[in-house]
């Protein structure tokens, strides 16, 4: 017998949430934002619209679905079944943080502070999840689905990230290694040339989720030649940042792109590289001196419901 549908709704602890944590009280909590000069009342109203949208998603589950609740924070422990419908309530960040831990369930975003965020992977209100819910079965292989990016290590470390992949040094020093790129199915760049010994401060690589965020920062600063990916686009782009031209490291390839089986390749030359996506650094792959890592289009997508 087939288990009913589980709406999964996901959440983060809210700024209101953590400053009474941290203070106790309303009152003490106030009282430390004024002396910095600053108000409560708006991060406490935040936190009002956060918990009504909860609880206004919640009471639209069906009655025959099963329903929880995961806080962000404990994303990497829960377990999604195939038979989940995620309803990520709260920011577009929350989105990609949630994306990784998926493989194929349907994702509704709801808003939480319209206004606030740009909207662009949490698009609906909280009263529209009703409509959404029964939506969400009919559309079994519907809705927009956003190209991610992959890191796999030779260890078979392996990381997804909806917006984007860093790889660099944990804190702020350089890092070494060498860089290049297999041509996949032939549309990979330089492929042919070998690999390039760099010092930098790390490596981006990002999807067309992720150009309206850091991935486009990084292109407009170099004012690079590249288009930028739309989110369903299966290609990605690649920046190196601030690479050091020495007697021992080179420049020529600080950014290209990626698509089909192209893959992006690092070899450590580093005591330690860490490799992060969508800028949850608590949840990195590490790799030692030696190791190599590989980056290109992931096989799985995010499945936004529109």
């Amino acid at each position: 017998m087939a288990l009913a549908p589980r709406a999964v709704l996901v959440h983060r602890t809210t700024e209101y949430a953590e400053l009474l944590a941290r203070h106790g009280t309303h009152g003490q909590a106030a009282f430390f934002l004024s002396s910095r000069g600053r108000s409560v009342d708006d991060i406490a109203e935040r936190h009002r619209r956060t918990a009504a949208a909860l609880a206004e998603v919640a009471a639209a589950v069906p009655l025959t679905w099963r329903q929880t609740r995961v806080e962000r924070a404990d994303l990497d422990r829960f377990l999604f079944g195939p038979e989940d419908v995620v309803v990520v309530v709260g920011q577009d960040g929350l989105v990609a943080n949630t994306a990784k831990y998926l493989t194929g369930q349907p994702v509704i975003g709801i808003d939480t502070d319209p206004g606030r965020n740009p909207g662009v992977l949490v698009r609906h209100r909280a009263r529209d999840a009703g409509r959404l819910f029964a939506s969400a079965l009919q559309q079994a292989t519907g809705g927009e689905e956003l190209t991610m990016v992959e890191a796999v290590a030779d260890d078979t470390q392996r990381l997804l990230a909806l917006n984007e992949i860093y790889l660099g040094p944990a804190g702020h020093q350089t890092v070494r290694y060498r860089i290049g790129s297999d041509g996949g199915d032939g549309s990979g760049t330089d492929s042919s040339s070998g690999m390039e010994a760099q010092a930098s401060s790390g490596v981006l690589v990002g999807t067309g989720t992720g150009a309206t965020g850091w991935l486009r920062s990084l292109w407009q600063e170099r004012g690079s030649a590249l288009t930028l990916p739309s989110p369903a686009e299966r290609r990605l782009l690649w920046f190196v940042r601030e690479a050091w031209p020495s007697p021992a490291t080179g420049t020529t390839r600080v950014a290209g792109e990626l698509h089909g089986g192209a893959r992006l390749e690092l070899t450590v030359e580093s005591d330690r590289l860490v490799a992060f996506g969508d800028g949850m650094e608590q949840d990195a792959v590490e790799l030692v001196w030696g190791q190599t890592v590989r980056v290109g289009v992931a096989a799985s997508a995010l499945r936004l419901l529109g």
